[in-house]
């Protein structure tokens, strides 16, 4: 009895030193790490990283930049059978302890003594937000002790609804996702408030192993977890053993979504990707920046919807070049490994890739991947004629035997015949265009799109490409005779001429188009024929220098244009956005404005950084021509973001009587000259000019009336030749007209007004000078009023010369014919 009594007591003081000891073991230990742990206070204002959106003008997201997708929620906004299902799957009792369990450690430690296994870890969720803001992932004893010190301080600092709030923005879910509202959108396509109880059981089961739980790359285990889940919801009371049973019959319906992009515009996401990590470095990925942009995202749709046609239709006017690739079918033919064959191939700008399995000369069959398939007739494939050369193609195909095989990688697309959709044949344009729209009154860009598919190829055309203008230089040139002044009435000999010019490297002997010429023509007519020697001839009287310094009041940089007679004829290289900015001064009555696309930038808290102030349009706010100065407009146009702040006036740069002159001549070249097609729009206020290069390398049409300017241009990368008759007129109008008959619809027709200054004048159509009265042949022209003809045609009675009002003679009535 004494031995059992002793020994009792020996266990006793031995057990009780060995507590003395190891209290003091950990209290020495935490004296050490405690000074060393990281403090916690940052945890109030921490800033996730949240990646960079681009959003349209109306809100429509364009594109999302970052590496880690994430959708901060505050608490309030998570719904309360979410915060259930992550409290079943993780921490049950996270509302009970102090942020350590005890109980669930002593489970974990019972467990891990019972099978030498860790199936759990006993880490409560304020474990888990330390360890993912302050440690490491590494499974040691100091790192756990760490955790556990860590827990109780942010226990102390934060809510429990704070921690809870971190925990669920900062936990990663698989593919990229942190956070559940990133989730929600990754694998469901959904806001979290769109969730199903099987869904959000199935997003509660990630975190665990967000792996090997993953519905996507491993939906059986993906199930298994989320029913785990749903039971562990029904045994605290969550749910009813309906909505467990309910959830448990429902299939997986997981798949892989990018973010929900609502306004297709690439270009323009490029542009400010671009743009933010200049302004900001690489945080622009991280700091939840929002930019909104300028675009209309109605207009962008219709923008790329009518470069895409009007690239293809060019396309189908050459010919067919032949499948993308040939392949060897497998045997027997099955869907899975067809889908392998294409698994590589996407679809590009509308056009849907296929393999041709069976083939004859009336049909042939298409396998588009996933099971479906399309079958071709031959009027399906009319225009498919070989294509020899920009020139030339075969003749009409008799039988898809002749031209298509199995194993042949093809296009296809949908079309509309007789009120229902059909697959017809198609292929990838070679050649590439562009299209930006503007309004004229500040400058913003409306739409912009740099190419047939930006993921085919990145080259932004409309802010990259410096091509040639041709005769769209031509509204430039004619504006600055008007300076110098000449008249729409002014002479000009249309006649053959040889420049021999030192910085030509031969003698250049320049043609119209049609190869003809028409000797003594008025400018007006040239401008709407696009006469190219008269604009030479024009060019050589009023001097190269003067139209360059006039050129520069458009935007156009004076030392990138050419010193010599080729700039009548747009031989300079430009982009289509310096073209848009230029004819924004021909639409808004004369004012120079900028072309931008950003209109603000946000802060991840919704606090705005930057809010464009474009120079603006006022008619009111009269500004000198010749300096531009501003601080002569007391009243400007107020900014619609922050009301009371005044806009910076546009500066006028040509006058409103050179502006409206030329707009009377520009809308003859729509009404009767060589962009006739456009008058199938049905409208009066249009004003434009075609551009074509030599041997039809580039094609252009720049088009607008007061409300918006849209350019088009079609052309190869090359810069080899589109063809014969490729001109403006027929491979970039039609683009120019789809997208102006959808840009205008609501607009309201403006008339031209005319400003003081402006008479009217009857004239010969022949000579320029004034008309007699009763003149048969008369036309009407617009001068100014010191510029109006005073000399009678030749021939005609002086006494009977009739003007609306009268004017002084023109020095530059008419030009000496060379």
């Amino acid at each position: 009895m004494k031995f059992v009594i002793k020994f009792l007591k020996f266990s006793f003081w031995l057990g009780f030193a060995g507590f003395i000891l190891g209290t003091g073991a950990l209290l020495a230990l935490y004296f050490y790490l405690e000074p060393q742990l990281p403090s916690t206070e940052n945890l109030k204002s921490v800033r996730f990283q949240v990646p960079l959106r681009v959003y349209a003008a109306d809100k429509s997201l364009i594109a999302e930049f970052g590496e880690k997708r994430r959708i901060p929620l505050k608490y309030e906004e998570i719904p309360e059978q979410i915060i259930q299902a992550f409290l079943a799957a993780e921490d049950d009792r996270f509302f009970e302890h102090p942020g350590v369990d005890y109980q669930g450690i002593l489970r974990a430690a019972v467990q891990l003594a019972l099978t030498g296994e860790r199936r759990q870890g006993g880490s409560t969720i304020t474990m888990q937000v330390a360890r993912n803001f302050y440690l490491s992932s590494e499974k040691t004893f100091l790192r756990k002790l760490n955790e556990i010190l860590l827990a109780f301080r942010i226990e102390q600092n934060l809510t429990k609804q704070e921690i809870l709030e971190l925990y669920l923005n900062k936990i990663y879910m698989g593919h990229r996702a942190y956070g559940i509202g990133s989730a929600a959108q990754v694998y469901y396509g959904k806001r979290v408030e769109e969730l199903d109880l099987a869904q959000l059981a199935t997003i509660a089961g990630l975190p665990k192993a967000p792996s090997r739980f993953n519905p996507i790359t491993n939906p059986e285990r993906a199930l298994q977890r989320r029913d785990y889940v749903l039971g562990r919801m029904l045994k605290l009371g969550f749910i009813t053993d309906q909505m467990a049973a309910s959830a448990r019959q429902r299939p997986a319906t997981a798949a892989l979504h990018a973010a929900k992009i609502d306004a297709e515009a690439p270009y323009v996401a490029e542009m400010v990707r671009a743009e933010m990590v200049e302004r900001y470095g690489e945080e622009a990925y991280t700091e939840g920046f929002s930019v909104y942009t300028t675009i209309d995202s109605r207009l962008q749709q219709v923008a790329n919807l009518s470069l895409r046609k009007g690239l293809e239709a060019y396309d189908r006017r050459h010919g067919y070049r032949g499948p993308e690739r040939r392949v060897t079918l497998p045997e027997p033919i099955e869907d899975e490994s067809l889908d392998r064959l294409l698994a590589d191939t996407r679809a590009v700008g509308g056009l849907t890739p296929g393999l041709v399995v069976a083939v004859n000369a009336d049909a042939a069959e298409v396998y588009l991947g996933g099971g479906r398939r399309a079958t071709l007739r031959l009027n399906d494939a009319s225009w498919a004629r070989a294509y020899i050369d920009e020139n030339r193609r075969g003749p009409a195909p008799k039988g898809f035997d002749a031209f298509l095989a199995a194993g042949d990688l093809i296009r296809v697309q949908t079309v509309e015949k007789e009120d229902q959709l059909t697959w017809q044949l198609a292929q990838l344009p070679d050649v590439a265009g562009a299209l930006v729209s503007l309004d004229p009154g500040d400058g913003r860009i409306l739409a912009l799109v740099g190419g047939y598919d930006f993921y085919e190829s990145k080259f932004n055309r409309v802010t990259q490409a410096k091509r040639q203008p041709g005769s769209g230089f031509k509204a430039f040139i004619y504006s600055a005779a008007l300076e110098a002044g000449y008249t729409p009435a002014s002479l000009i000999n249309d006649a053959p001429v040889v420049i021999d010019d030192p910085s030509l490297e031969s003698a250049w002997r320049p043609e119209n188009y049609s190869g003809k010429f028409f000797g003594p023509t008025r400018l007006r007519y040239a401008l709407t024929k696009s006469r190219n020697l008269v604009s030479i001839r024009l060019l050589r009287e009023m001097g190269i220098e003067h139209a360059i310094n006039h050129a520069a009041r458009f935007g156009f940089d004076p030392e990138a244009l050419p010193h010599n007679l080729s700039l009548a004829l747009g031989s300079g290289g430009v982009t289509p956005i310096q073209m848009a900015a230029g004819y924004a001064v021909l639409a808004n009555g004369g004012y120079r404005v900028e072309p931008y696309f950003i209109n603000r930038i946000l802060d991840s808290e919704g606090n705005t950084l930057y809010t464009a102030a474009p120079q603006t349009v006022c008619e009111d706010c009269e500004v000198p021509a010749t300096t531009g100065l501003q601080e002569t407009a007391p009243e400007s146009p107020q900014h619609p973001e922050a009301p009371g702040e005044p806009l910076p006036v546009a500066p006028r740069v040509i006058s409103e009587q050179n502006h409206y002159i030329m707009n009377s001549m520009m809308r003859d070249v729509i009404t009767a000259g060589t962009a006739r097609r456009a008058r199938s729009l049905g409208r009066s206020d249009l004003a434009g000019k075609t551009g074509t290069t030599n041997d039809q390398r580039d094609a252009w049409f720049n088009g607008f009336n007061s409300s918006i300017v849209a350019i088009a241009w079609v052309g190869f990368d090359s810069s080899a030749p589109l063809g014969r008759g490729e001109v403006g007129g027929k491979a970039a109008l039609p683009v120019w007209i789809d997208y102006m008959e959808e840009a205008l619809k609501g607009v309201e027709e403006k008339p031209l007004k005319m400003p003081p200054g402006i008479v009217t004048v009857r004239i010969d159509p022949k000579s320029g000078k004034r008309a007699a009265a009763g003149q048969a042949d008369a036309i009407f022209e617009i001068f100014r009023s010191e510029n109006a003809p005073s000399d009678i045609a030749r021939g005609k009675d002086p006494d009977q010369a009739g003007a609306t009002e009268s004017g002084g003679a023109s020095p530059r009535g008419t030009s000496e014919l060379f």
